[in-house]
């Protein structure tokens, strides 16, 4: 650590120099700096950067390293583990950097760092344009493409890392690097799932599909009508076309225009179809589903960037998730999974959703570090709540339905759905066989192991 006199001159510099704003304990707007998404992360770095382009990435790295703080990188700020910020650390904030750039006839995009899937829906949707996004609107680009990426569009698209062209990066000494197909391509096959353990992506470059329409159906059924429809999803999703993705969702009944109010406040299940068209598509896909009983239903079409934001959460919110993916989901799973629905914390936000997978995920590169690619089906128990005295249930409950899930558990994983749950599940989110070529890749850009406020892989 650096002596007093010499921190405090480093960070009068690099307040000098920094064309973005630098924040330290004390100064207006610190507190609001330092907040994530995440509201049980309670974390007091000593510098945040945010910095306005790539020379500021660069002036912020090289200060950390000089003044040997422990650094976190900060993009869109959603990480349920809070590893955007630091205690008595430097964060490279990149929110500022959140310019998106179509290239319509290249059928590419460029996003800097800092840009969250809002900035690149609403930039990409005047061209009729679209790639794999998260399923919602406030999560970052970057550490969502970089940790493999999920979203509503891939099964027909693929993964994130299945449309990424290129990566910029600032690595651990302070050196702009650009990571290719091409141009360092282990490093670009690292990348494909590897987080952000390898540098600061200042950009990255993603390929674009040609989106004629989006539609959805979301269905509101009593929980009791749950076993059925799970299995009629089931069923839709093995004779759906690749177009086609959606959830299910126990939820607690929201206080929305579409919701009986009868059941606002109470458990209710939602089956949400999306698919690649119009409102005839999607009612031919649904068709299953609209034959049970349900409560309510909002069927047409949608623009693809509003779809993204209707599962936003409001801020302040605390969170603890976790995930496990499934070989199959047969009848006893399912009645496992609607079990542990009713054990769900009403009244809160928390939400237990399956996820389909298969089509693009399925066909897409076998040797990337997203070993969950093969898996048929997630289960994600999302829990999301207001009152710290909800703390212990509302974890209790995540812990519950991961263990419910085991005999039928692949041990593969995506990161970005869980917290800080140690090493092994790291390793399960990577691939075995993937994790010591990956230490390969980190010894090579990170030997220091600078960037380890991530699912962290140990250089070799």
């Amino acid at each position: 650590m650096a002596s007093p006199s010499k921190a405090g001159t480093a960070l009068a510099a690099l307040r000098e120099e920094l064309s973005g704003e630098v924040f330290a304990p004390g100064d207006p707007g610190y507190d609001g700096a330092r907040t994530v998404f995440n509201a049980m992360i309670d974390r007091r770095p000593a510098v945040i950067a945010q910095c306005a382009d790539e020379d500021d990435v660069v002036r912020a790295v090289r200060f950390g390293r000089d003044l040997d703080l422990n650094i976190a990188v900060r993009g869109g700020g959603h990480s349920v583990a809070g590893t955007a910020v630091n205690d008595a650390g430097l964060v490279v904030d990149l929110r500022r950097m959140r310019g998106v750039t179509v290239h319509p006839g290249a059928a590419a995009v460029r996003v800097e760092g800092g840009a969250t899937m809002s900035h690149l829906d609403r930039a990409t949707q005047p061209y009729a344009l679209a790639t794999t996004g998260g399923r919602v609107s406030t999560t970052g680009v970057g550490g969502f493409t970089l940790g493999g990426g999920t979203g509503w569009l891939d099964r027909w698209c693929g993964l994130a890392v299945d449309n990424l062209l290129g990566v910029e990066l600032v690595t651990a000494d302070g050196t702009r690097t650009h990571a290719s197909a091409d141009e360092n391509p282990e490093l670009f096959w690292a990348l494909h799932g590897g987080g952000g353990n390898f540098g600061v992506a200042t950009a990255l470059t993603l390929k674009l599909h040609e989106l004629p329409g989006f539609a959805i159906a979301l269905l509101l059924y009593r929980p009791e009508h749950g076993p059925d429809v799970v299995r009629a999803y089931r069923e839709l999703v093995a004779h759906a076309p690749d177009e086609a993705s959606g959830a299910i969702l126990y939820v607690t009944g929201p206080p929305e225009e579409f919701v009986p109010p009868a059941l606002v406040g109470d458990l209710v299940c939602l089956a949400l179809v999306t698919c690649v068209g119009g409102e005839q598509d999607v009612r031919k896909v649904a068709e299953p589903l609209l034959a049970l009983p349900h409560e309510a239903e909002v069927v047409g079409a949608m623009p693809y960037a509003d779809v993204q934001c209707m599962f936003d959460d409001p801020p302040g919110q605390r969170n603890y998730w976790s995930a496990e993916y499934v070989s199959g989901l047969p009848d006893d799973l399912v009645d496992v999974f609607c079990a542990s629905a009713e054990a769900l914390p009403v009244p809160t936000g928390c939400q237990q959703i399956l996820l389909p997978q298969g089509g693009a995920i399925a066909a897409g590169p076998a040797d990337y570090p997203v070993p969950y690619r093969d898996a048929p089906w997630a289960v994600h128990p999302f829990g999301i709540w207001a009152d710290p005295a909800d703390d212990e249930r509302c974890v209790r409950w995540v812990h519950e339905v991961r263990a419910a899930l085991g005999p039928w558990a692949t041990g593969a994983i995506y990161l970005n759905f869980i917290g800080d749950e140690g090493p092994d599940r790291v390793r399960a989110g990577l691939g075995a066989e993937n994790t010591a070529r990956l230490a390969a890749v980190k010894r090579a850009y990170d030997p220091d192991n600078v960037f380890r406020f991530n699912h962290n892989i140990t250089p070799a």
